[in-house]
């Protein structure tokens, strides 16, 4: 990932809308969401939150899928984790001890 495409999927999720919608979708993995099921879970207008998707998928953050009538999104966690392997690829310069995640995660330390 470069610095652009990484600024692009940042800013798709600096947004509360599309930030809710993409963790919606996280919970929902491994299967994939209708759009109106989406909408109505998030209580935003169909045509609002097609805009929001649509920013979405532009940064690789998720995927469409049409079947029929019916499209159904799903998240892209390739494209997230490219994402934070960008954003820690040079992480704690090389001393993982400093990377520890609260809370109990991240066990083998640096995040990249």
């Amino acid at each position: 990932m470069d610095e652009s495409t990484a600024i692009e999927a940042l800013g798709a999720l600096a947004q509360p809308t599309r930030m809710a919608a993409f963790r919606f979708l996280v919970a929902a993995l491994p299967e994939g969401v209708p759009a109106g099921d989406i909408a109505a879970a998030l209580v935003v207008p169909h045509n609002t939150l097609s805009s929001h998707l649509a920013i979405l998928a532009r940064a690789g953050l998720v995927r469409s899928v049409r079947a029929g009538r019916t499209v159904s999104y799903r998240a892209d966690l390739d494209g997230f984790q490219a994402l934070v392997a960008f954003m820690t690829e040079d992480c704690c310069q090389g001393r993982p001890d400093r990377c520890r995640l609260p809370g109990g995660g991240n066990e083998g330390g640096c995040l990249a």
